[in-house]
C-alpha cells in the first residue's frame, strides 16, 4: 500500500477488501470519519446491526486489518 495516498483513500481500500466477507453475512460497513488522532468511525449496516458478533468483526476483523496496513490508525469505533 502506498503511503503517498491520502489516509482516507487507504482506509477505503482496506474496507473494500473486508467488505465482501461482511456482505456474505448480510451486513455492510460504511466509513463515516477519520479523526486527527487516527480513530476510524464506521457505521455497520444490515445484519451487522444488533448482531452479537459485530464487536468481534469490528475489533478482530476491521480494526486489526486497518492497523496492520495503516500505522496511523489507532482504533476503530462503530457509530449509530
Amino acid at each position: 500500500m502506498q503511503a503517498t495516498l491520502p489516509l482516507q483513500e487507504r482506509v477505503v481500500r482496506i474496507l473494500n477488501l473486508i467488505r465482501p466477507a461482511v456482505q456474505s453475512d448480510g451486513g455492510d460497513v460504511e466509513l463515516i470519519d477519520i479523526s486527527d488522532d487516527g480513530v476510524v468511525k464506521i457505521r455497520l449496516h444490515g445484519a451487522c446491526v444488533g448482531c452479537p458478533s459485530s464487536s468481534v468483526t469490528l475489533k478482530l476483523g476491521i480494526e486489526r486489518n486497518l492497523k496492520e496496513h495503516i500505522p496511523e490508525i489507532t482504533s476503530v469505533v462503530a457509530v449509530d
